[in-house]
């Protein structure tokens, strides 16, 4: 998360008003036991996948970076710690990687070697592996020729020399090489295993082996309910504290207050009235996604391929008021780049190429827009169906945003469909949708991260929009030594996709939480893996 970083909606949950008053009290009882060493974490959405080549979202990534680990682990503010290297080597041209490795063990007691790093990029670049997520390898050696069929899965820019020598080379230099280290796609799969299980590996817990922190118990592909559980053949188990982190998936926001209320969930999201009320209780967190909610518009739909018919519709969204509805701390956003994710040159990205005039609630213009969009359509009225997900603010996104488009583009209908996270993200690649509420959040500190989603052949551009100057800018960007041009580059794209209304930017997404003060040692990131549980303990 981090791409797909596709988010759920349900991270952002309302509360009742009952625990307020017990919040406020000061009282923090905890359901952990510090002599257990056991956290009880609410997830907002079921898993989708185990499997890290096929893995898209926050969830599953979320997991898998607590379950698995690779070259690099993330600390606190981002930074790259050694994790399965011991050493990193870099050539002056910064196009040859020389990684050291570490003598680690599988779950299963199996030795863990560079082979292992080897079979799992080149398992995730394979075009039969199908993975939505192998444009992240492009930079790496005939990787991209490799994903488009053009070239064997072997000549990937990776080898094993020995069992604990690892060799990465690059085509160019790639500024945020180390950082994609840390992610856990790059992390390394164990052959047999896979083999093993065939088609039900990663689809459950106990078709996995493991090689982090814990292991994973319980998932069964379809439950919302598993454990994580100290993985007794992880190299540095001496500094894995938690014997277990019991999760539940909670979509009804009273539910999951009630059992924070009853000790039995050690973390909630707090909603508007709560974040302003509870700013100053002990343990309230602020957590910032690196998160940007936007809509998709499928443009196999002839009317969506019309830009001023998306136009008319992001006008007539009043961000403000949809942030209200969901809670929490979201801002509106004008970009696809989140807030807070990249500073150049003293400025947040964010600000830099962010559109005003088509991100900014303007009915008047919407109407005009509309208007036109249908005469060059050809129609006299329009009607759509919203995606989202059946969480509590899934369903307040799709009531809001059909509140507000039929109120302010006269004739339009507006339906709502919403599902469960693992069949919207199922939906939304497959192309069954017309207007699909998505979230990204970054996997690594560049705007790369999100921009590239876009890109005609980019997996993840599930409505199909297509610009070629886009193409062409974002390629442009990762081929230039030129380190101005670069950020040229990417700023013209981004303002090119938010002109053309591409995507339309919702909100910035950014938490306000409520957890326990007992527990302690979390490391959480927005940009990359979320939460890093390694180090986490309930205080005496």
């Amino acid at each position: 998360m981090k791409l797909k970083k596709v988010f759920s909606l349900g991270a952002v949950a309302l509360v009742s008003a009952s625990v307020l008053a017990a919040c406020s009290s000061g009282k923090s009882n905890s359901s952990s036991s510090a002599s257990k060493q056991v956290i009880n974490w609410e997830e907002s959405a079921e898993i989708p996948t185990m499997d890290l080549s096929k893995a898209t979202d926050v969830t599953s990534f979320n997991q898998l970076g607590n379950v698995e680990e690779g070259l690099y682990r993330l600390g606190e503010h981002d930074k790259v710690e050694n994790a399965l290297a011991t050493s990193t080597k870099v050539s002056k041209d910064g196009k040859t990687w020389t990684f050291t490795l570490r003598k680690s063990k599988w779950s299963d007691g199996t030795p863990l070697t560079a082979k292992d790093f080897v079979y799992s990029w080149q398992r995730t670049v394979n075009p039969k592996t199908a993975s939505e997520y192998s444009y992240l390898f492009e930079g790496i050696h005939n990787a991209t020729e490799i994903s488009a069929g053009k070239a064997p899965v072997s000549s990937l820019g990776i080898k094993a020399e020995g069992d604990y020598k690892l060799v990465v080379t690059l085509d160019k230099r790639l500024p945020y090489f180390k950082l994609l280290m840390g992610f856990p796609l790059f992390f390394p799969q164990q052959q047999k295993a896979v083999e093993k299980y065939g088609s039900k590996y990663g689809t459950a817990s106990k078709y996995m082996v493991y090689n982090g922190p814990f292991v994973q118990k319980g998932w069964t592909g379809s439950n919302l309910s598993w454990k994580l559980v100290k993985n007794n053949n992880y190299w540095d188990k001496s500094a894995v504290k938690l014997k277990a982190i019991n999760y539940t998936v909670q979509k009804t926001p009273s539910t999951a207050y009630n059992l924070y209320q009853s000790n039995k969930l050690d973390a909630v999201v707090l909603d508007s009235q709560q974040t302003k009320n509870l700013k100053s209780h002990a343990g309230f967190t602020l957590r910032d996604t690196a998160a940007t909610f936007y809509l998709q518009f499928n443009e196999r739909n002839k009317a969506f391929k019309n830009a001023d018919l998306r136009r008319a519709i992001s006008m007539s969204i009043n961000r403000k008021a949809l942030g209200n509805a969901l809670g929490g701390s979201n801002t509106p956003a004008t970009s696809l780049t989140a807030k807070g994710v990249v500073n150049h040159d003293g400025q947040d990205w964010a600000d830099v190429v962010g559109d005003k005039e088509f991100n900014q609630y303007n009915p008047s213009e919407a109407k005009k827009y509309y208007k036109k969009a249908l005469k060059e359509l050809g129609l006299k009225s329009l009607s759509f169906s919203i995606l989202s997900d059946d969480t509590d603010s899934g369903q307040k996104t799709t009531e809001t945003l059909q509140s507000q488009l039929e109120e302010n583009l006269s004739g339009l209908k507006v339906s709502v469909a919403n599902v469960p996270f693992k069949t919207r993200l199922s939906r939304s690649t497959n192309g069954n949708f017309d207007i699909v509420v998505s979230g990204w959040s970054a996997d690594f500190a560049d705007p790369i991260s999100f921009v590239d989603l876009f890109t005609s052949k980019n997996a993840n551009n599930n409505g199909k929009w297509a610009n070629a100057k886009y193409d062409q800018l974002i390629a442009d960007s990762k081929s230039t030594g030129d380190d101005a041009k670069r950020w040229s580059d990417l700023k013209e794209a981004e303002q090119i996709l938010l002109k053309d209304q591409g995507i339309s930017p919702l909100y910035y997404k950014t938490e306000a939480w409520l957890v326990r003060p007992s527990i302690k040692g979390i490391i959480y990131n927005g940009a990359g893996l979320n939460y890093n549980f390694k180090s986490a303990y309930v205080a005496k």
